[in-house]
């Protein structure tokens, strides 16, 4: 399986964010995409979901399910936890889990909790969690439903030393087993042999 793009351009109010861009990603790589503030980072992942319109060029993911769009066959995590704030922890999870057609039951989401320290919230409303623990409820989505590719923006925002490198970990083991991973962020995700795609500079937001 590979994630390959080739001469993608974004125009964003009537701004052109990147062009000609191409990169490649192969089953069990993870593909570090920086730059400043306004390069096109974010608009990149939502483009690669379907949320955003490219001006030009394409992108496939090689070896994935033809009949489904790169964005049905991969996790996309933003700047925003995703959270209902009445839901418990759990509850949130089960909720995408069905979304996303994954494991729901209590059980499953328990142990995706576990997987990001957090299995004694799971009866815990979200909007009674700590910022660091909402975003490691929105990471522990990652794991309660199968997808080939993790598109994320600034994962580990919000999270402390000891969160970061528990998810470097679940990040190595999901690469271990032939996941893809794109990740937009400014601080170092703690992956070994990660390749960097920068973005060049460019005024305002992304």
């Amino acid at each position: 399986m590979r994630l390959r793009a080739w001469d993608l351009a974004m125009e964003r109010g009537g701004r052109r964010l990147f062009s000609g861009l191409a990169f490649e990603a192969e089953a069990g790589s993870a593909l570090i995409v920086t730059g400043p503030n306004g390069a096109g980072k974010s608009s990149l992942l939502r483009g690669l979901c379907g949320f955003l319109p490219f001006a030009s060029g394409g992108f496939a993911l090689e070896g994935g399910d033809g009949e489904r769009t790169v964005g049905e066959e991969a996790h996309y995590l933003g700047h925003a936890d995703a959270l209902k704030g009445a839901l418990t922890a759990g509850e949130n999870l089960a909720f995408w889990a069905g979304a996303l057609g994954g494991e729901s039951r209590r059980e499953a989401c328990r142990a995706a909790l576990a997987r990001v320290g957090l299995a004694h919230v799971i009866d815990f409303p979200a909007r009674a969690l700590s910022a660091g623990q909402k975003r490691r409820t929105a990471l522990a989505r990652l794991l309660v439903a199968h997808r080939p590719l993790w598109l994320l923006d600034e994962p580990t925002t919000a999270l402390d030393a000891a969160a970061q490198s528990a998810f470097a970990g679940i990040m190595q083991a999901f690469l271990d087993d032939g996941g893809v991973v794109l990740a937009a962020t400014h601080a170092p995700l703690g992956l070994a042999r990660a390749k960097t795609l920068r973005l060049g500079a460019a005024e305002g937001g992304a």
